[in-house]
């Protein structure tokens, strides 16, 4: 985590809204937030306060309606569905549900996610799909299908297509939920290692208290605001 780095996001007075008119709620209030170069925060809340909002408009999934969200020093502020496209095929996205499809092997679900990129041969990308998947500790399943693998095997699947690019950022949406304490821990501890090896920043959303310890920071969603941030409160104890 290199603090004296340029952030990787850079939100500042976000707000948002569902509805219009008379029905128009305001979802998120004056959101500001950072997150560095290898950095792995972990957003905590009861549902409904407004995590998953604020993931999909950090990985360009939702237009940003008011305030500043900066991807790489880029403003996503009124930006073109052009530009949201180019941002998304930046990040990777890991979801509760793996999301994998069926009908294609483990290799061939994360080559798909290299093929992306048209500067990559197809030879290229099957053998970047064979590492990472090696990388994961799958490199003896890469011609098994989903239905063969266990849920953990699966989500190890997801992680390698979302960290195979080499991403700057990766989001994670309750990627344990849907796995035992064992697989869990594996998976997020996984995570943990590629983030370092590769510098990608991490944001992971979770209701799991039991793998908040990986993070570099936990910040707290509450009824749309961010309620806490254990960065700010180190760096508040400090002065």
């Amino acid at each position: 985590m290199m603090m004296n780095q340029e952030p990787v996001i850079a939100i500042q007075h976000l707000n948002h809204y569902y509805g219009k008119g008379a029905l128009k709620k305001q979802i998120l209030f004056d959101i500001n937030l950072e997150i560095y170069p290898g950095e792995i925060v972990i957003m905590t809340g009861p549902s409904g306060s407004g995590k998953t909002t604020l993931l999909s408009l950090i990985g360009g999934l939702r237009s940003v309606q008011e305030g500043s969200l900066k991807f790489l020093g880029k403003e996503l502020f009124r930006a073109s569905q052009t530009k949201l496209v180019n941002t998304r095929r930046k990040i990777g996205y890991i979801f509760q549900a793996h999301n994998l499809l069926e009908f294609l092997n483990a290799r061939q679900n994360v080559q798909m996610a290299v093929e992306l990129n048209e500067h990559i041969s197809p030879q290229e990308a099957l053998l970047k799909a064979e590492a990472m998947l090696k990388a994961v500790g799958l490199g003896d399943k890469v011609n098994q299908y989903p239905e063969n693998l266990s849920g953990g095997q699966k989500q190890r699947i997801a992680i390698a297509r979302a960290l195979v690019n080499n991403p700057p950022l990766v989001l994670a949406d309750e990627p344990t939920a849907a796995l035992d304490k064992h697989s869990g821990r594996a998976v997020v501890e996984l995570m943990q290692r590629l983030a370092r090896d590769q510098g990608t920043s991490i944001l992971l959303v979770t209701h799991d208290n039991r793998i908040l310890d990986i993070a570099d920071r936990i910040v707290e969603m509450e009824d749309g605001l961010l309620a806490r941030d254990s960065q700010s409160e180190v760096t508040a104890d400090c002065k």
